[in-house]
């Protein structure tokens, strides 16, 4: 069917909702597998183990002992917040009664602890003294409310992303009252808003934005839906004001000037940016909230729909730079996708369910092992990095195992739309849903992405008429989309990425769509020659073999003019093999998604003939390279990102994480320090450090074990560029050692780095030290 030049956009609603999720009903598919794995996850959860800080802080003799990981640390309560959202999305997907019983019950632990409190505060976080005793991080607010307020980013006052955690707990709490009315829990939220709008009041701008620089998730968003329940302008004022600048005004200029920024630490404030324009109807939000959407999507974003690098924004289009073994936070495509939908509220396009649909399946469903029900943290697409899962007997309880569970409670969420008496499918997975608006039950049957289709059934249909079904016809689907009527074939209206059916329909009538699942190639930003394999939505990626033992392999490069013509279908659901395609073997191509406990490739370096010849030489050197160092390597440490930082234990004092030329790195100021772990190994080792070349002058110390290693002095070394400094480590430093702590302490007056990096690798043979 040729694309036609038809009114399509104009059947669309002006302002589409979907369909409630407790309307919908999976039917067999990996994402209704997916529903059914992280429903028994939930219910091994135990809620007394989460409360357990709740309670002992309130003065309540805790009921279960406290799970480890990062609920035993100073972040304690934020996964909390993140299971009883996932228990309220649970029970609308599946009707599970189970966890509705159980998010009632944490909502009147919650109400206890708060009146034994008395203050309105309720929580779980922990405060972090000076001597290393966790005790009450509700101890914190108070010094706020002075003007003391000491952070480095992620630190506040020795609290671990306070404001974070109190997010994730509003959001619960408003999830567990919008879904059936528990009026406990907006009484709770309530006392908890009223608690932290003095603590707001109390600072001026300037220390108001000082709080800000300190991550708080979407707790703008929170304030805003709160105001939306009470219809309490108090709550409203603190929305408006939860307003980081430094990060936002730029965004509302139509800037980019993301890189180096904590990604998901953003992600969320233009939820919440996206949340209040619907209650102000302030341009300047949806301005920043659809220029960040456009901006990310579109240079910040990897083939599978997830971003950032180590967790940070890098220079726009420059994905191509940053293929690392720890790319795509799985919470920034969390967060991206209800932005999307937020997005898509405001004006249908299919364009933004075209990045929905790619996340969705390529990412969100790479998080979760279907096996052991747990998560990634990172989805990594270095080649032949294997991913690594939580273990659900065992949690880290990391803020992707709390969204983890989220999004696997919630996949028949935005599959179908309504709006103004008409019908959108947005996601093709099967299912079933109640439309109550024309009294409607719809059945959508399909094989996609694996085949080229879907069919739409009206089984029942008391409300009959005339409205407008619209299908969405993905970008890369162009003019060749097909679409019948009870087998026979129409001409849809085109438009806004719909086909759209306008007609009087009966019970029991059917539309279909198809469309071509042929593969392409799409290069990453930065590199037209580094390039991924994509069937319709879904990524491929390189069978590389089970993930057990080490990667030793070198990187497969394409080398032909017409690579994809070197692919032939194989047995297994969209699988392909490769013949003189790859070097230096060909290999089978399979759904990216799907190799929960295997290694892929997903990117390649693109050779021609004579190219590959003129490049081989140098291309290999450098992979050979890459390789040794990395199999030299005992311990990388990378300074000035949360999560390096908390795995290796970091202490500092007046010390600051810093961000320069597309680098993350940490520096120390005159009286202060930072000190971390790396773990070692018997024989001769080097701690290298990575630094600045155009550097002011600069003395500081570097220290193992608190025996001084080096006295380093930078000072304009090699101008323009990073630089890396070998320090031999004495065998006697390190002998009988499983790790040792590295400090950096500046001279009187002076700083220490800052430190783009530090490596401890084993010296080559024959090296001294």
């Amino acid at each position: 069917m040729a694309r036609v030049a038809n009114p399509g956009a104009s059947l669309l609603p002006a302002k589409p909702k979907p369909l409630p999720l407790a309307a919908v009903r999976l039917k067999p598919s990996d994402y209704a597998t997916a529903v059914e794995v992280n429903r028994g996850y939930l219910h091994r959860l135990d809620p007394d183990r989460f409360l357990h800080n709740f309670r002992k802080y309130a003065g309540l003799e805790p009921r279960a002992p406290i799970y480890g990981g990062w609920e035993n640390d100073t972040i304690a309560g934020h996964t909390l917040g993140h299971y009883m959202t996932a228990l309220v999305l649970t029970w609308q997907q599946t009707g599970d009664p189970e966890c509705r019983r159980r998010a009632d019950y944490i909502v009147d632990e919650l109400a206890e602890a708060q009146a034994a409190r008395g203050t309105g505060y309720v929580g779980a976080l922990g405060r972090k003294r000076k001597d290393g005793t966790i005790v009450d991080g509700e101890e914190i607010f108070p010094e706020v409310m002075k003007g003391d307020i000491r952070s480095g980013g992620f630190d506040l006052n020795g609290s671990w992303s306070p404001l974070y955690t109190v997010h994730k707990l509003f959001a619960g709490l408003l999830d567990i009252h919008g879904a059936w009315g528990n009026p406990k829990a907006l009484q709770v939220v309530t006392g908890l808003g009223g608690y932290f709008e003095r603590v707001f009041a109390a600072l001026d701008d300037a220390q108001m934005e000082k709080l800000l620089s300190c991550e708080y998730g979407g707790l703008n968003e929170s304030y805003a839906v709160l105001y939306s329940r009470t219809n309490d302008k108090r709550w409203l004022k603190v929305a408006e004001r939860l307003y980081d600048h430094r990060v936002l005004d730029p965004l509302v200029a139509g800037e980019d000037k993301l890189a180096n920024f904590h990604a998901n630490t953003q992600v969320p404030k233009l939820v919440g940016l996206a949340r209040l324009h619907d209650l102000t109807g302030k341009p300047e939000q949806r301005n920043a909230a659809t220029f960040f959407w456009k901006t990310v999507t579109q240079h910040h974003s990897y083939v599978i729909g997830g971003n950032a690098d180590r967790e940070y924004f890098s220079e726009p289009d420059s994905i191509a730079n940053h293929i690392t073994e720890q790319t795509c936070e799985h919470c920034n495509t969390y967060n991206m996708l209800k932005l999307t939908q937020q997005l898509y509220h405001w004006q249908p396009d299919g364009a933004l369910f075209d990045f929905y649909e790619r996340a969705h399946l390529n990412h969100v469903m790479s998080a979760q092992n279907p096996k052991t029900g747990g998560f990634t943290y990172m989805t990594p697409l270095m080649t032949g990095t294997k991913r690594g899962y939580s273990d659900p007997n065992d949690d880290p309880f990391w803020c992707c195992v709390g969204s983890g569970m989220e999004s696997h409670a919630k996949h028949g969420e935005a599959i179908f739309w309504e709006g103004e008496g008409g019908l959108i499918v947005n996601l093709y997975i099967p299912a079933e849903a109640q439309w109550q608006t024309r009294g409607a039950q719809v059945a959508l049957e399909t094989s996609y992405p694996f085949e080229p289709g879907a069919r739409l059934t009206l089984a029942a249909l008391n409300k009959r008429g005339r409205f407008p079904i619209a299908l969405r016809v993905p970008g890369w689907a162009g003019d060749t989309v097909q679409v019948t009527v009870n087998g026979q074939p129409v001409t849809p209206a085109i438009g806004n990425g719909y086909a759209v059916v306008d007609r009087r329909w009966k019970a029991g009538d059917v539309v279909a769509i198809t469309f071509p699942l042929e593969l392409r190639l799409e290069s990453a930003p930065g590199d037209q020659n580094t390039v991924a394999v994509v069937r319709g939505p879904m990524v491929l990626a390189a069978d590389l073999g089970a993930g057990e033992g080490e990667w030793q392999g070198a990187d497969p490069a394409m080398v032909g003019e017409q690579p994809l013509a070197a692919f032939t279908p194989a047995q297994g659901r969209a699988t392909y093999a490769t013949k003189g395609l790859l070097r230096p073997a060909d290999l089978t191509f399979v759904p990216f998604y799907s190799q929960y406990e295997r290694r892929s490739a997903v990117y390649f370096k693109r050779f021609s003939e004579a190219g590959w010849k003129n490049e081989q030489v140098a291309f290999l050197a450098e992979q050979a390279r890459v390789k040794d160092i990395a199999a030299r390597s005992v311990d990388v440490m990378h300074l000035g990102e949360m999560q390096p930082e908390r795995d290796h234990n970091l202490t500092s004092e007046i010390s600051y994480p810093v961000s320069y030329r597309g680098r993350n790195g940490r520096d120390a100021r005159s009286g202060g320090y930072f000190e971390f772990s790396m773990k070692t190994k018997p024989g001769p080792l080097v701690l290298q450090a990575s630094y600045w070349g155009s550097e002011r002058a600069r003395d500081f110390d570097i220290l193992v074990d608190n025996v001084k290693l080096a006295t380093q002095h930078l000072e304009n070394d090699q101008p323009g560029k990073f630089f890396d400094v070998e320090y031999p480590l004495p065998e006697a430093l390190t002998k009988g050692k499983q790790s040792v702590k590295v400090k950096f302490v500046p001279h009187d007056r002076s700083s220490a780095g800052p430190v783009f990096g530090v490596r401890l690798f084993t010296a080559k043979p024959g090296a001294t030290t």
